[in-house]
């Protein structure tokens, strides 16, 4: 199999059912399998789209919802394809782009993951698709929104052209396509993640095992993210800044001192208070 394309359901029947959709009304120069994870939905949409899809797609039943990492690793665990793709099940995927990072992987074998545009409903660009790893310096500037023209310091990239190719340090989630044998020397998505957080350090681990992750601008996805209501559940806030303190934990505490790392801490656990108590005032659309 060249390509193994995991997407993860949970209670989304008609993201789901379009996103695989966008996939099969095109053909590719490679075979391919699409997986779909049902996250222990709960409700109708595994049933749903057994029936709709019958034999296009294969489907994975989970037992509970341990997250998003656990949900692609179930998935991640039985596939012996060149190429897997991480894909959010509120994509849709555009034409050629699927053959255009394929054909780019095959002729650059030093790339262990590579991303495309992402774009939102609006036709903007979801920032997250291109990044610089976070640190202390960065995560400052823009989780207080200060502005910052410093290139070194640009977590989003901004100063980069949009519709080019070049090697970045971090894709997103909503779509990761990993080189098999790169994914296989960094590990799977840490479970430790439930949600957000996961993308970064994948990327970071594929990273440190000598692959590059490059940033392919000439294609692109749509992403339909934070469409439902401007009102964001608590978990989601929490799950957010409980991925900060994860990744920070994992990858820079041991290297900064302790009054930054308290400071770090500190930060963190007032600006999610300070997220939760202002979403009780946002009302749902």
């Amino acid at each position: 199999m060249d390509l193994s394309i995991v997407i993860v359901n949970y209670r989304t029947y008609e993201l789901t059912r379009d996103t695989v959709n966008s996939i099969l009304k095109y053909s590719y120069p490679f075979n391919y399998e699409i997986i779909v994870v049902d996250n222990a939905s709960g409700d109708d949409s595994l049933a749903r789209l057994r029936d709709y899809f019958k034999d296009n797609v294969k489907f994975i039943e989970s037992s509970e919802n341990r997250g998003f990492a656990a949900g692609n690793n179930h998935a991640l665990r039985q596939v012996n394809s060149d190429y897997v793709l991480l894909l959010n099940s509120d994509t849709v995927v555009w034409e050629n782009t699927l053959e255009n990072i394929y054909s780019y992987m095959e002729k650059h074998k030093d790339v262990g993951a590579c991303g495309c545009r992402v774009r939102l409903e609006n036709g903007e660009l979801d920032k997250a698709c291109k990044r610089t790893f976070p640190n202390v310096k960065n995560s400052f500037f823009r989780l207080f929104h200060i502005p910052n023209k410093s290139s070194d310091d640009n977590y989003n990239l901004t100063d980069l052209p949009d519709d080019e190719v070049y090697e970045i340090d971090c894709l997103t989630g909503a779509f990761m396509f990993i080189r098999k044998e790169a994914l296989d020397k960094a590990g799977l998505l840490d479970e430790t993640f439930f949600m957000y957080g996961e993308d970064i350090d994948l990327c970071y681990r594929i990273k440190e095992a000598g692959w590059k992750i490059v940033y392919y601008g000439k294609s692109s996805i749509t992403h339909l993210k934070g469409a439902s209501s401007k009102k964001q559940k608590s978990k989601l806030i929490y799950e957010f800044y409980h991925a900060m303190y994860i990744y920070y934990n994992k990858h820079h505490a041991n290297e900064s001192s302790f009054i930054v790392n308290i400071v770090v801490y500190l930060g963190m656990g007032v600006l999610c208070i300070l997220k939760l108590f202002l979403n009780l005032f946002k009302k749902r659309v």
